[in-house]
């Protein structure tokens, strides 16, 4: 049985913000199960990963709980978050512009390296 979840968020973005709750409740879910869980954005999605745009979003309108609250609660339940390095030149902006929770920036080997390993579930939004 796989002990690792791998989810790639790449179809969604800070532009349609009532898709994002689901893959960061899912991660800090599988996390308190006790999995091993890892969050890779990559193109629009990695927005989500500089200073001030999760921030500004809820995933409900009217909602108190911003999709950078999601983002927290995953971090603190054990997630780890890195961003694809194509997003960050897509986007145009750099390390330093990158919240705290991320842990790194990765490349698409990696990406390929996570979805073929036999001890890893993916999941794609």
């Amino acid at each position: 049985m796989a002990n690792k979840l791998f989810i790639m968020l790449q179809n969604t973005s800070p532009a349609n913000p009532h898709s994002l709750a689901a893959p960061f409740f899912q991660a800090t879910a599988a996390a308190v199960m006790d999995y091993e869980v890892e969050i890779v954005l990559t193109t629009d999605a990695g927005l989500l990963m500089k200073k001030g745009v999760a921030e500004n979003l809820r995933a409900k309108e009217g909602s108190s709980k911003t999709v950078y609250d999601f983002i927290k609660d995953a971090y603190n339940a054990g997630v780890v978050f890195k961003i694809c390095t194509p997003a960050m030149e897509l986007n145009d902006f750099t390390k330093d512009d990158l919240i705290e929770e991320c842990s790194g920036v990765v490349g698409g080997a990696y990406v390929v390296e996570m979805v073929m390993d036999d001890n890893v579930r993916t999941l794609s939004y």
